[in-house]
C-alpha cells in the first residue's frame, strides 16, 4: 500500500490531536467584544495565598473573564473582564469587593489594544512563511458591517469550545441549514465581529519565563509608543488602560535573563516609559477561551 504524503489529511488530524492532548492545544471562535457592544476591564487583585487560589478558579468559571493569571508569589490575580450595558459591573463593584481574602483591588479600563485578541502573538506566526501567513487572513481585511446580534449567541457557544466545529454541527445548535450557517459565519468573519485564537503552551516556542508589565507613558506619546510595543515579539498583550498606569503588557521569555535583557535595553530604549513596574506570571489559569472542565490542567503551570 502506497503511503500517503506527509501533509495528508490524516497526519494533519493526528498531528493535531497530539497537539491538544500534549500542549493543550484549543481553537475557539471568539466574539471581538467591542463589536458586541461590550467593555473591558483589567483586573488588579492582590489576596492572601489561599483565596487567590480559590479566587482565580472562581473567576476562571465566569463566562465574562478571560486571562487569568496568578503573578507575583501566587498573591496577585490579573483578569481581563468583559462587562455589558445594563449589568451594573456586578462582578467589578459587588461580586469582588465582598470576597473574604481580598486585599488589594483596581480595575482598568482597556481603551485600546495593540496587541492582542484579534491580533496574534507574533511569535506564534514567525514558525510560517509570509505565504502562509498570508493564507490566514481570510476575508476579514474585506471589511463589512455585520455584527453580534442576540440570534449568534448559540453559534458562538459552539464555536467558543471547539472553533473547528463544522457546518452541519453548527446548524444542529443554531436551528440554522448549513448553507445558513456558512453565509452568517462568512459574513461575521469578513466584519471582524468575530474571529478564531489559538490556546497554545508557549513552551512549544522555548517561553519559560512571562511578566505583567504596567508602564507609564508620557499621554502625548502613548499611541506611538503603544504601536511600537506591538511589533515586539516579547509581548503577547499591549493595551492602553486607565488608572496610574496608562500601558499594561504580558512579555514572553526564554528564561529570566532574556526578561531583564528586554527590560534594560530594548524598553529602556523609549525615553517616553517614566516608570515601570513588573509582575512574573506564576500560572495562567484560564486563557482566551471559555472555561471547560476537560480543557482546565490546574497542575500544569503556563506562563501565557
Amino acid at each position: 500500500m502506497r503511503r500517503p504524503p506527509s501533509n495528508s489529511t490524516q497526519t494533519i488530524a493526528r498531528r493535531y490531536r497530539r497537539l491538544v492532548a500534549d500542549a493543550g492545544l484549543r481553537v475557539v471562535g471568539l466574539a471581538d467584544p467591542r463589536r458586541a457592544g461590550q467593555a473591558q476591564w483589567l483586573a488588579r487583585l492582590t489576596a492572601t495565598p489561599q483565596a487567590a487560589q480559590d479566587l482565580a478558579r472562581a473567576l476562571a468559571k465566569r463566562e465574562d473573564t478571560s486571562w487569568v493569571r496568578l503573578a507575583s508569589g501566587g498573591t496577585e490575580i490579573s483578569a481581563i473582564i468583559q462587562t455589558t450595558p445594563g449589568d451594573g459591573n456586578a462582578l467589578l463593584l459587588h461580586d469582588i469587593s465582598r470576597t473574604t481574602g481580598i486585599t488589594a483591588v483596581s480595575a482598568h479600563y482597556l481603551l485600546h489594544m495593540y496587541r492582542g485578541g484579534p491580533t496574534a502573538w507574533r511569535a506564534h506566526l514567525k514558525a510560517l512563511t509570509p505565504a502562509q501567513q498570508h493564507q490566514l487572513i481570510f476575508d476579514e481585511m474585506q471589511g463589512g458591517t455585520a455584527s453580534v446580534g442576540t440570534p449568534d449567541q448559540r453559534l458562538l457557544a459552539v464555536l467558543g469550545q471547539d472553533g473547528r466545529a463544522g457546518f452541519a454541527e453548527l446548524a444542529v445548535a443554531t436551528g440554522w441549514s448549513a448553507a445558513t450557517v456558512a453565509k452568517r459565519l462568512g459574513e461575521l468573519r469578513a466584519s471582524g465581529a468575530i474571529y478564531f485564537d489559538v490556546d497554545l503552551d508557549p513552551a512549544l516556542f522555548g517561553v519559560t519565563t512571562g511578566a505583567l508589565l504596567w508602564m507609564s507613558v508620557v499621554p502625548a506619546h502613548l499611541d506611538r509608543v503603544g504601536k511600537a510595543l506591538a511589533e515586539h515579539d516579547e509581548l503577547a498583550f499591549v493595551a492602553a488602560t486607565t488608572g496610574r498606569t496608562n500601558l499594561a503588557a504580558h512579555a514572553l521569555s526564554p528564561d529570566p535573563d532574556s526578561l531583564h535583557h528586554y527590560l534594560t535595553h530594548r524598553l529602556a530604549a523609549f525615553p517616553e516609559i517614566t516608570s515601570l513596574e513588573s509582575a512574573p506570571v506564576l500560572r495562567t489559569i484560564k486563557s482566551a477561551a471559555p472555561f471547560t472542565p476537560s480543557t482546565q490542567r490546574p497542575d500544569r503551570p503556563r506562563v501565557s
